[in-house]
């Protein structure tokens, strides 16, 4: 019989299953997390769960929390088994290791009660507010400027009291806080974007002073906003997954994650209110991590961006078999080296030569079978973070971006037609910058995309060499599909 997870059943878990190295009666929650996803449960929480082995570590448990209407399913799971669920990380060779994690202490749904998040936020005992709150959830436009039009946002600047959104939640804490004399929490996003802390705070400042120039001023001068890069592949747990994953570890999970072996974080040390020792179990702490973000963003991010579209569009659903296709490994190969590799500079403890080999060795991964779908949803949000530098780059220093420009070619014709080269219709999943990306659609033309400043920034539509490549590659594409495309990338266009 499939053991169902409890605290009550900790003690008798399956064979190969680890049961968290703590006693989850002696923590207390020190962290809340916003946000509760698999990237976060396969990553911080991790971290956390190793941390809370220490003994002088048990005040930094987690206390989740989500937001979103879509999270019940979710939420109902977290709340049965108590905050617990299982990570099961697979190796490239397709060996398996389970942990139950039990660093969640507690969990809050908002929709349920607002009062309570809002409350629980501005106890003293909070002292780190930590996000996965995807990169378009800042809400930072393309001029940098924080969307107080957004729906949410407006919602809560009226309603102070009553937020559904993570700025009314966070403002609206820090508010209590101040006012109580309460020191405040530090705020550290963990999505994937560059200088994340530095976006929070900008998005949390814009929030602030909408409401009050007195209180947006407290929080520039008392609440810290790390800036950290993170990295872990981490699919989507569909139910299919979840029962695969169940039958595989005896198990009766509601909310399993599946995830690669390979994990990283690298994170600059501003924690006035203190912080778990993530360091004593593989954390980097850094003053800067500037170039770690630069470099995982363009090299592991832009590489997913860059497979995503035409791997999709040719026929391609999982991303290990799209990177094992020589045609799409070679083509990956060349971005690394040529495009992506050639700006960035060897780092502190990361060698980038071993890097950027490790990186297919990871997309490769067959156990964790990555969809391809998952890493063409939202680009109108990741192309200007995870492209947009490595483009300006090339075409700034007058190099050949044939590339980048098959890929814009590419997305242009995903986001256009809706159908991949056999004929297969597709959702368009755009949550966060329909806004930019349905510009596109009502023009009709393949001219929109590649004059966008606000996804590819000023240079694709003035520079020549790249427009010409990108209308060759719309064309060819039209009329051949990518395979054929991609097989004559360079000859298309010498």
């Amino acid at each position: 019989m499939p053991v169902p997870l409890g605290n009550e059943t900790l003690d008798r878990l399956p064979q190969g299953v680890d049961a968290p190295p703590f006693d989850r009666m002696k923590v207390t929650a020190g962290i809340a997390h916003i946000g509760v996803g698999a990237f976060h449960r396969a990553h911080l929480a991790i971290y956390t769960n190793h941390v809370l082995a220490d003994a002088d570590m048990h005040e930094w448990g987690i206390l989740g929390i989500n937001l979103l209407e879509h999270d019940r399913p979710l939420a109902d799971a977290l709340k049965a088994q108590g905050g617990l669920y299982s990570v099961s990380e697979f190796d490239p060779r397709g060996a398996r290791r389970t942990h139950v994690v039990g660093a969640m202490v507690d969990y809050l749904y908002a929709p349920d009660d607002g009062d309570a998040v809002l409350k629980r936020l501005a106890d003293p005992s909070i002292r780190i507010v930590s996000l996965t709150i995807t990169e378009g959830g800042y809400l930072i436009d393309e001029h940098g400027t924080f969307r107080l039009d957004d729906e949410t946002v407006a919602h809560d600047l009226k309603y102070p009291d009553a937020p559904s959104g993570v700025f009314g939640f966070i403002v609206g804490a820090l508010e209590v806080r101040r006012k109580a004399g309460v020191a405040p929490f530090t705020v550290m996003s963990c999505d994937n974007l560059r200088h994340n802390g530095s976006q929070a705070k900008r998005a949390v400042l814009a929030f602030a002073a909408a409401r009050s120039k007195e209180l947006a001023a407290w929080i520039d001068k008392e609440v810290d906003f790390p800036n950290g890069m993170v990295d872990r592949i981490t699919p989507a747990t569909t139910p299919e997954v979840r029962d695969q994953l169940n039958a595989a570890t005896g198990l009766d999970d509601k909310a399993p994650v599946v995830c690669e072996d390979f994990i990283q974080w690298v994170l600059e040390d501003r924690f006035r209110q203190g912080r778990p020792a993530w360091e004593r179990h593989g954390v980097q702490i850094v003053d800067d991590v500037s170039p770690y973000e630069d470099a995982k963003i363009r090299l592991l991010n832009g590489s997913h961006q860059m497979l995503s579209y035409p791997a999709f569009l040719s026929g391609h659903r999982q991303v290990d078999v799209a990177v094992r296709d020589p045609l799409f490994n070679s083509y990956l190969t060349d971005f690394l080296n040529e495009d992506a590799g050639v700006w960035l500079k060897s780092l502190p403890g990361m060698d980038l030569e071993p890097y950027k080999k490790k990186l297919l060795d990871r997309f490769s991964n067959a156990s964790i079978a990555d969809q391809l779908d998952r890493l063409c949803l939202d680009g109108g949000s990741k192309i200007p973070g995870f492209l947009g530098p490595t483009i300006t780059a090339c075409l700034e220093n007058g190099k050949d971006a044939r590339r980048l420009a098959f890929l814009l070619a590419a997305f242009d014709r995903y986001v256009r037609v809706g159908k991949d080269d056999n004929g297969e219709a597709y959702p368009l999943r755009e949550p966060n910058a329909m806004r930019l990306v349905q510009p596109l659609i009502d023009s009709g033309s393949r001219d929109t995309l590649v004059e966008s400043v606000e996804l590819v920034g000023p240079l694709p539509a003035r520079d020549k060499r790249f427009r010409n490549q990108y209308d060759i590659y719309v064309t060819s594409l039209e009329k051949r599909g990518v395979r054929a495309t991609l097989e004559n990338l360079d000859s298309l266009v010498d």
